[in-house]
């Protein structure tokens, strides 16, 4: 039988993962319907509302590291290693879409906040080269990309927000109403419980995931970039399946790569919160890899998006997801080499 030491915690690890799994499913069908209630798009309703909810994991394990545990290289790391997690989100989501390719499916509304998601890890990954250089331009303690970031974090959602109000005004006299029996109070409230659940779980699965690094052996590039970054990216995974399930498809891309953007934000806050200095100083340029990653996997979602292939290999993905999961499993190759 196995030690109750390593019982505890899988245990704990399966138990947040089916509160994420049932709170995000909740999460999805009420943000849905918080969407046709407002007259947004589900689009708009997934890079704010879910994504926002989703990423409040990152946002903690960030303010812990640099604070608390003084461990600034997993705060960059958890960011961008859920940048890199998010998109190969993306192939699950081909995968559970059976009725056509993902990328066929897909509003090209999207385009938008992927090219700003490029330009937010384009400066994050610059910074990182150049704090090796000691050369990154700074405002006291808080490295010049920081406000930037912010900046640009805020003009990408005012920029989706005003290109989606003038999609929905084009159709809005074609759509039918889908959730007659559900009043836009009673879907805001189950929502907001949905999403507490989501949060605390994903607060509490860091912790969990440290713990059972340490129980198992696992070497610390899994734990900070890896792990860490994947169980706070639980419930980004539970929603896309949520979305899935309802066929609100748009609503689930529009969660991951709003999720990016929030995430490369939270960098900023990090920022803010580290005093010794600029956070991207002092930690490994190592995680440059993961930024650029990030952004070769979102150009791969551009460019898939764009040509809207259908050929699916084997009837299971298409050769878009196939780039994003190898572009995914390089990035941890290298980082597992890194580490040794």
């Amino acid at each position: 039988m196995a030690a109750p030491e390593l019982l505890i915690p899988w245990a704990d690890f399966l138990l947040c993962v089916a509160l994420i799994a049932v709170a995000g499913n909740r999460l999805s069908r009420y943000g849905d319907v918080i969407a046709e209630k407002t007259g947004l798009s589900g689009s708009w309703i997934g890079l704010i509302l879910l994504a926002t909810a989703t990423s409040l994991p990152e946002l903690i394990t960030g303010a812990a590291a640099v604070t608390a545990a003084g461990a600034p290289d997993i705060a960059a790391g958890d960011v961008l290693g859920s940048c890199v997690f998010n998109l190969v989100i993306l192939v699950a989501l081909d995968f559970l879409h059976r009725h056509e390719s993902v990328y066929r499916r897909a509003s090209q509304g999207h385009l938008l906040s992927a090219g700003f998601g490029i330009i937010l890890l384009g400066l994050v990954g610059v910074n990182l080269l150049l704090a090796d250089k000691h050369i990154v331009p700074t405002l006291g303690w808080v490295g010049l990309y920081s406000p930037l970031l912010g900046l640009l974090y805020l003009f990408s959602m005012r920029a989706v927000f005003l290109y989606e109000r003038e999609q929905m005004a084009a159709f809005t006299e074609d759509m039918t109403e889908q959730y007659p029996g559900i009043r836009l109070r009673r879907a805001v409230m189950w929502y907001v419980a949905a999403a507490a659940v989501v949060v605390g779980a994903g607060v509490w699965l860091p912790s969990i995931g440290t713990t059972l690094a340490e129980v198992m052996g696992w070497n610390k590039s899994f734990v900070g970039t890896l792990f860490v970054a994947a169980a706070t990216s639980m419930p980004e995974l539970s929603v896309t399946i949520g979305a899935v399930r309802i066929r609100a498809v748009d609503m689930a891309i529009a969660n991951l790569l709003g999720s990016n953007l929030f995430d490369l934000c939270i960098l900023a806050i990090d920022d803010l919160a580290y005093l010794p200095g600029p956070l991207l100083s002092h930690v490994s340029s190592v995680h440059a890899l993961s930024a650029f990653s990030a952004m070769v996997m979102t150009g791969i979602f551009i460019v898939g998006l764009l040509y809207r292939a259908g050929t699916r290999l084997f009837k299971t993905v298409g050769w878009v997801s196939i780039a994003l999961l190898l572009v995914y499993l390089g990035n941890a190759y290298v980082l597992y080499l890194y580490d040794k």
